[in-house]
């Protein structure tokens, strides 16, 4: 690239670089000035922490994958009424912020709730139910596209052979989600290890993860030597997880979507059809009921008053800053294809953000920190955390320009801004349009940066959820999450427009 762009390039990587320095040395520092690491507390309650965390997310991604896929397929080879409204409805928890999730599951299967008393919400049982809530859809669309995206000529000649179902699911579909299984086993798992609002609110001493444990001990207790030594193993983890998984998130490709109808024959045994219809009867039981609760108890009670405009404005400004934040480091590292601008878009996930907050708090306890100070950190911690999903969106946009297009520019002597403004920009739009619409709706339902680094005076839509479920205004949380879940969810239709523009 030219040398503009090549600054900026530098820039967005010093930026990352800086934030983490930021996050890391003052842990560092606290190590080298308390023995050494010798009050890191490496105790037998850490260790189980760890295996909890390790426990919850195993068990959640394997719940989640296996229900995704009989679910995936028995949509692949199933044509039923409302299957487009329920692959529509598989959307929705991806835009959901994860503590409107708990209150429409707490509804649902709390003491009160629906169908209170078959699962036990406060624990292992609660968290497992809404990771798979969050996860199982996410599976279930990633391996629909995967199916629908094997060519029909395969199909054609599986009928021609007159292969079984068992046969048609081994040499036909198995091997296309065979490819898509590890990265996807990798992604969910991250993402349920780190988790910290479904633990934070259904949790407790015995069922807690590390991105929780390092807020109470921050936060609560403020014993920062047990916040280092598990910041350590959270980050150690975190690394594990992204070596893994290859770089998952910015390697992963959308399958191909053939434009043809894909006509199957197989799938036509009344075991095959009960099968299926109960795997998308599960789907549906796990996704919908939420929804409902959410939409019904909180409908009437939408109250729009001086506490909730605040926050709204908050969120909205928060959202928004982070996007653009996240957009600005985006765009240069998404054309670099070094493995360090990989792992420098992966900041976000290999250094938690409980992990980079406890840095932060310690650069800026000894300081009178200004609000605006905050308000600026809890931006850019949801700008990282944004950072990975918005690289991914860009760097696939991006590689279908090929080397012949660089080279063209070249020979025609459009470099530098000229070319951004009138060549790429243009081309890009469509992609950063939905990457930044990504970002903001993870920003808006973000409840983990505002609980890290957030002061009273600084409250957001899911801060407030929060804070109103923990006095026990059950109503008043009901109706400040619809309004939140609507917000996110138009912000979602926006986007899914501008993937189908794309």
């Amino acid at each position: 690239m030219n040398n503009s762009l090549s600054s900026w390039q530098w820039s967005a990587s010093a930026f990352i670089v800086g934030a983490v320095a930021l996050g890391l040395v003052p842990l560092l520092w606290f190590a080298m000035n308390h023995g050494g690491g010798q009050d890191w507390h490496f105790d037998q309650s850490i260790f189980n922490v760890l295996l909890f965390t390790l426990k919850q997310a195993f068990f959640s991604t394997v719940i989640s994958l296996a229900l995704g896929l009989l679910t995936a397929r028995a949509l692949a080879r199933r044509e039923f009424f409302g299957k487009r409204l329920l692959l529509g409805l598989f959307a929705v928890p991806f835009a959901l912020p994860a503590i409107v999730a708990v209150l429409g599951v707490s509804a649902v299967y709390g003491h009160n709730g629906w169908l209170g008393g078959i699962v036990n919400i406060y624990g292992l049982g609660g968290i497992l139910l809404v990771h798979v809530f969050f996860n199982l859809p996410l599976a279930a669309k990633l391996f629909h596209e995967t199916l629908t995206g094997i060519a029909p000529e395969n199909f054609k000649l599986a009928e021609q052979l007159s292969f079984s179902d068992r046969e048609i699911f081994r040499h036909v579909e198995w091997p296309h989600l065979r490819s898509a299984l590890p990265s996807l086993f990798s992604l969910i798992f991250l993402l349920c290890a780190a988790s910290f609002v479904v633990v934070l609110t259904l949790g407790g001493p015995a069922a807690t993860t590390l991105e929780v444990a390092i807020y109470q001990a921050l936060r609560m207790d403020f014993d920062v030597g047990r916040a280092l030594a598990l910041s350590i193993l959270q980050i150690i983890l975190c690394l594990i997880l992204v070596v893994l998984s290859g770089r998952l998130v910015l390697q992963q490709q959308s399958p191909n979507q053939n434009t043809q109808v894909i006509l199957r024959h197989d799938g036509g045994a009344t075991l095959a059809r009960l099968m299926d219809g109960l795997a998308i009867a599960i789907a549906t039981a796990i996704v919908l009921p939420p929804l409902l609760v959410v939409v019904i108890a909180g409908a009437p009670n939408v109250v729009i008053n001086e506490t909730t405009f605040s926050a709204l404005g908050f969120s909205l400004i928060i959202g928004s800053g982070a996007t653009l934040l996240a957009l600005a480091l985006a765009w240069p590292l998404a054309q670099m294809q070094q493995a360090a601008a990989q792992s420098l878009a992966l900041a976000g996930l290999i250094i938690p953000p409980a992990v980079m907050a406890t840095g932060w708090f310690l650069a800026f306890k000894e300081f009178d920190t200004a609000f605006a100070v905050t308000l600026c950190a809890v931006i850019g911690l949801n700008g990282l955390m944004a950072l990975p999903f918005s690289v991914a969106v860009l760097r696939s946009r991006y590689a279908q320009l090929g080397p012949s297009h660089h080279r063209l520019c070249e020979e025609l002597g459009v470099l530098g801004w000229n070319r951004f403004w009138t060549i790429d920009l243009p081309f890009m739009l469509p992609a950063v349009r939905q990457a930044g619409l990504l970002a903001f709706v993870m920003s808006l339902g973000d409840l983990t940066a505002v609980t890290l680094l957030g002061s009273q005076g600084l409250m957001t839509l899911p801060a407030l959820i929060h804070q109103q479920m923990g006095n026990y205004r059950s109503t008043a949380a009901s109706g400040t999450a619809l309004l939140l879940a609507l917000s996110c969810y138009g912000l979602a239709l926006v986007a899914q427009r501008s993937g189908r523009a794309r």
